[in-house]
């Protein structure tokens, strides 16, 4: 099972002058494995469609059944995307979490230890430094292992 996008408030990471990058991210549960891709835009259907197709690509490799969970983001349901949901639902299913609950997304605690990590009581004076650092980071995780895996355990 994987644990997708949580994304705008918790992901967008801003430098002094302001500039933001943001990050869709999932994590494997049974390895802790993270799957990641920066946007430097906004986040919408179709930054987001780009976004299940590199992780479609990743999580489907070993022929096992992929189960997304996602907060109820407007372009989690977009339009744009409904086609290509429906076409690979079989092996690459969403499902959504019940709105208002980020407590329940582990995702969330990945962007937590990533500030706690990465971004607190440090100064960038390059939104490039602050994204090299991040991904520095994600680059680590994106092998499975056990620190995410128990960060991110359902219990």
């Amino acid at each position: 099972m994987w644990i997708a996008p949580e994304t705008i408030d918790p992901v967008v990471l801003h430098q002094p002058t302001r500039k933001s990058v943001g990050y869709f991210g999932a994590i494997r549960l049974r390895d802790g494995k993270l799957v990641y891709r920066r946007e430097d835009h906004k986040f919408n259907a179709e930054t987001f469609l780009a976004f299940l197709k590199q992780l479609k690509q990743s999580a489907c490799r070993s022929g096992r059944r992929v189960v997304v969970l996602l907060d109820n983001a407007p372009y989690h349901h977009g339009k744009l995307h409904k086609a290509w949901r429906a076409l690979h639902c079989k092996h690459f299913q969403l499902d959504y979490l019940p709105p208002c609950s980020p407590e329940l997304n582990p995702i969330e605690r990945l962007w937590k230890l990533t500030r706690r990590k990465c971004l607190h009581n440090v100064h960038f004076e390059e939104l490039s430094e602050l994204t090299n650092v991040v991904e520095s980071q994600f680059n680590m995780w994106t092998v499975p292992n056990q620190p995410l895996r128990q960060l991110c355990a359902i219990t």
